[in-house]
């Protein structure tokens, strides 16, 4: 029997995880290639021969998304499996369109599928978009943990930007790790908080073996989510996170209506910053599809390191990344952090150089610079944007401190931001709940 003919439509993350839980041993079937998007210079490499196994001893190319059709009849595929996150449903069905047309089968693979099972407790968290607030909710999350005597490992939703065989299964426990890894500014905007607390952080390509040796040495196992992606694990807790500056959103956006269907917890977040009118929508919205959910709401707080060098000045806020390309974003915590000590805000857009330029060509983006850093090359591009704009101070507001490793010829100050929940009990009850199981 001819095996099915398969393309995995992907980002780097989600795509891997799919092909190896359900393809990479499959007799049934011969997956053509990856396709690559929302990612930068992905579509330049392959997945390597020694991760693809032994079905695939020339590894497996990745191509561009934007050539699907041509790549669908010239390899007669039978079948398209859509596996990455954070997209509007109409981008979902644009692309089942674009496949059907082309002959292909349209797929979106149930995330129970691809769950794999831990020999300790999980708790998940996950989001509605990117953007929401995972990264806070997870570091409170640890804290109970860790304030229950507790060691936990934390795993990350994949960030594979490098070459694919080397970061196969990752381990950082402190800076250095980061260095020898020669991580990203995304990568290090989620790892670094958690080496702050001296947490092992987990991450890679195969989250089979990335378990396994995440469970050696931990009572309990923390997924951090990427994007509003869902769990990788099976999760003995599911906490999903929703943001209500951008209510409706959970309704309209893949995958992460399914999160707002799977949680047991529903952080709405930012509850402090939307609209009373926003924050109820989308609890009603929770309630309607999800009514077991229990819902916990948190304010996400700003703090300024030294508000006294941007008070009433000009300038020029630097934002997560992510957040605002495919997360869709206008703004940050930058943002509101600016607002708060009246400042004026600097638009960098002319200021822009190489790959940054092109940033703003693709995403309506005036009062914020992404803080983009896939490469070297581009990290490079980011310092040279933020020297070239003019303004009397830089409000980074990114996970990481940027000031590490890009030079900045002005006064800046870091931004922080920690959740705050208003609902008693908070994350506490549940978390103590799978605590108290171990």
């Amino acid at each position: 029997m001819d095996k099915k003919k398969i393309i995995v439509m992907g980002a780097a993350g989600r795509d891997f995880q799919n092909f190896n839980t359900l393809y990479r041993d499959n007799e049934e079937v011969e997956v053509v290639c990856f396709t690559g998007n929302q990612i930068p210079n992905i579509t330049k490499r392959k997945y390597p021969a020694k991760l693809a196994g032994k079905n695939y001893p020339k590894g497996i190319p990745i191509k561009k998304e934007e050539h699907i059709t041509e790549l669908i009849k010239e390899n007669k595929v039978d079948e398209v499996v859509l596996s990455y996150s954070d997209l509007s449903y109409t981008e979902v069905m644009r692309k089942a369109a674009r496949i059907n047309s082309a002959g292909a089968d349209f797929r979106m693979i149930a995330p129970q599928k691809t769950m794999l099972k831990s020999t300790k407790p999980v708790i998940a968290v996950t989001a509605v978009r990117t953007g929401s607030g995972k990264s806070q909710t997870s570091r409170k999350v640890l804290e109970i943990i860790k304030e229950e005597g507790l060691e936990p490992a934390v795993v990350r939703h994949p960030m594979p930007y490098g070459d694919l065989e080397k970061q196969e299964l990752q381990k950082f426990e402190n800076h250095e790790d980061l260095e020898k890894h020669d991580c990203t500014i995304e990568e290090r905007e989620e790892y670094e908080p958690y080496l702050e607390k001296n947490v092992p952080v987990y991450a890679g390509v195969d989250y089979e073996k990335i378990l396994r040796k995440a469970e050696e040495n931990a009572d309990i196992v923390l997924w951090d989510g990427g994007n509003n992606d869902t769990s990788f694990y099976k999760p003995n807790l599911t906490i999903t996170v929703f943001d209500p500056l951008r209510p409706g959103n959970e309704n309209n956006y893949y995958p992460g209506e399914i999160n707002m269907r799977l949680c047991d917890t529903a952080v709405i977040n930012k509850v402090n910053t939307a609209s009373k009118k926003a924050v109820r929508q989308v609890k009603q919205n929770i309630k309607k599809v999800n009514p077991k959910a229990r819902i916990v709401e948190a304010e996400s707080i700003v703090k300024v390191d030294n508000p006294n060098i941007i008070k009433g000045k000009k300038v020029l806020v630097v934002e997560d990344g992510p957040t605002l390309t495919h997360g869709q974003m206008t703004f940050g915590a930058g943002i509101v952090a600016a607002e708060k000590y009246q400042a004026e805000t600097i638009n960098p857009r002319k200021y822009a150089v190489g790959s940054i330029k092109k940033i703003y060509q693709k995403y309506d983006l005036d009062k914020v610079l992404p803080a983009m850093g896939y490469s070297k090359k581009q990290i490079s591009e980011l310092e040279r944007t933020i020297n070239k704009t003019p303004c009397d101070a830089v409000i980074i507001g990114t996970p990481i401190n940027l000031r590490k490793f890009i030079n900045i010829d002005k006064p800046s100050v870091r931004v922080t931001y920690h959740l705050k929940e208003k609902t008693k009990p908070g994350l506490e009850k549940e978390v103590k709940e799978v605590i108290g199981k171990i």
